[in-house]
């Protein structure tokens, strides 16, 4: 085992970030990119400088170790973008509240209403053409309404 540590030199580093890096793609969760990345880091540090497997050792830990932070402050920021937009692949709900013109009737409880380019299926109550009508729930493509 010790022979193996004292052995460990830059292909070794690259070839097991590029490994972990494979590993992510198999079963994502972003763990093992950063970890990956460590390894890829020592190995190119390896190339210009020749440490000690003690020194490759810590330089990978400190490499690890200083991933997660920079980790949290990506995911923090993508977080905080997501925040700015809540209805970002969520159309449906983005148009509760709003009121709109009926171009068919509601008949026997569903009717369709066209809202900028897109046909929606619509329940409510029933409703001749030309009513106003304001979206009061969203369940996937179907929009329920109550006369305006």
């Amino acid at each position: 085992m010790s022979e193996m540590f004292v052995t460990l030199g830059t292909w070794n580093w690259l070839i097991f970030g590029i490994l972990l890096m494979a590993l992510e793609l198999a079963a994502p969760g972003v763990f093992l990119f950063w970890l990956g990345l460590a390894a890829l880091l020592t190995g190119l540090i390896s190339f210009a400088y020749t440490p000690s497997w003690q020194v490759q050792i810590l330089m990978f830990a400190v490499f690890a170790a200083a991933a997660v932070p920079v980790w949290r402050r990506l995911a923090r920021s993508s977080a905080a973008a997501t925040a700015d937009n809540p209805f970002l692949n969520k159309r449906a709900d983005a148009l509760v509240g709003r009121v709109f013109t009926l171009e068919k009737p509601i008949v026997d409880g569903t009717g369709t209403v066209r809202i900028d380019d897109t046909v929606w299926r619509i329940a409510g109550p029933d409703a001749p053409a030309g009513s106003r009508v304001k979206i009061v729930q969203a369940q996937g493509a179907s929009l329920t309404v109550a006369v305006a």
